[in-house]
């Protein structure tokens, strides 16, 4: 198998103390979209960072397509692309003059030029403007002119930061079409990191959950999802409940396989939802909890995240900070 990414046992400590990456193992194929999952401080920007040769790891090592990436990182950086969360654009000159820009940066020849622009706006459905200033663009077309710019070069791999934070539903989609064409008929590697669960659902072929610093369940969606088995019985409470305890009496029922509460919402995993619930239900309300919403589901990405991390993968206020600094920006 064609390996586009190897990591064996990568450690990554700051300062002499903290550990970001914790002896990580992974590979990746080659021509497939990965995502890596995991709550801010998991080590999701630290590994992207050593494989795309910005730092360097403490011990281990990783490679990108056989080379490795401590010691051959000029040969690496000849077949990879870089697309961060921050805006990586000049927003007071137009679209084509950012990619003008971009390949006399990358050292396309100056005969290419013209004609490899010309393919990567088209690529990224931004030909109509491409001669209008980069800052009337919406967020949408601004993500997607930095992907151009990554595209200019032509990389077997491509890392995203964070592809689509900040944007609206719709903007995302169209990003996503663009990668998905350039994966399909390039064969381009799509290696992400993402806050939106959907996003790894939809589009990544593969997909691992770090945590800590290390890797704590890895597959495709459908088998992550299949690992949990059975159906979610979720239930929104009138009031927050002390966890532990209730975690637990729901635990003692003998169908129950895990509870996972958070606040004010339960989700309890059992086998048949059917035969559970007047039993869940009734020992919620010997508890003196009032129930405004019962819900029952197969299990989510959403659900094996909180299974093995504890918590959900959200952060709004993250999200909302990233999108007002890319509209600043844009606006100057």
């Amino acid at each position: 198998m064609d390996w586009a990414v190897q990591v064996k046992n990568l450690v990554k400590i700051y300062d002499g103390k903290v550990r970001a990456l914790d002896g990580i193992d992974l590979n990746v194929e080659a021509g497939k979209a990965f995502a890596l999952l995991g709550p801010n401080g998991a080590g999701k920007t630290t590994l992207i960072r050593i494989l795309t040769t910005q730092i360097k790891p403490t011990s281990g090592e990783a490679y990108v397509f056989g080379l490795n990436v401590s010691r051959e990182g000029g040969k690496v950086r000849r077949l990879i692309s870089y697309v961060p969360q921050e805006v990586s654009v000049w927003t007071d000159i137009s679209g084509y003059e950012n990619l003008l820009i971009y390949a006399k940066i990358f050292g396309v020849p100056g005969s290419e030029r013209k004609k490899v622009i010309d393919e990567v706006l088209e690529n990224m459905g931004l030909t109509p403007v491409k001669d209008e200033l980069a800052g009337t663009y919406s967020g949408g077309m601004i993500r997607r002119l930095e992907i151009a710019c990554a595209m200019l070069i032509k990389p077997k791999i491509m890392f995203l930061d964070e592809p689509t934070i900040g944007l609206d539903p719709a903007a995302r989609k169209v990003v996503w079409e663009r990668l998905s064409v350039l994966k399909k008929e390039y064969g381009v590697t799509i290696f992400f990191n993402t806050h939106y669960m959907d996003e790894a659902d939809l589009y990544a072929d593969d997909i691992a959950i770090i945590n800590l610093g290390k890797i704590v369940a890895r597959g495709t969606s459908e088998e992550l999802k299949h690992s949990l088995g059975g159906e979610v019985i979720s239930l929104n409470l009138g009031t927050t409940v002390p966890k532990p305890e209730l975690r637990e009496k729901l635990l003692k029922l003998g169908f129950v396989k895990d509870v996972f509460v958070e606040n004010s919402s339960v989700n309890v995993l059992v086998e048949n939802a059917e035969i559970a619930l007047p039993h869940v239900m009734e020992l919620i309300k010997n508890k003196g909890v009032m129930v405004d919403k019962v819900s029952i589901t197969k299990p989510t990405l959403d659900d094996v995240f909180l299974k093995y991390v504890g918590t959900r993968l959200e952060d709004k206020g993250r999200i909302s900070d990233v999108a007002h600094m890319r509209y600043m920006i844009r606006k100057g």
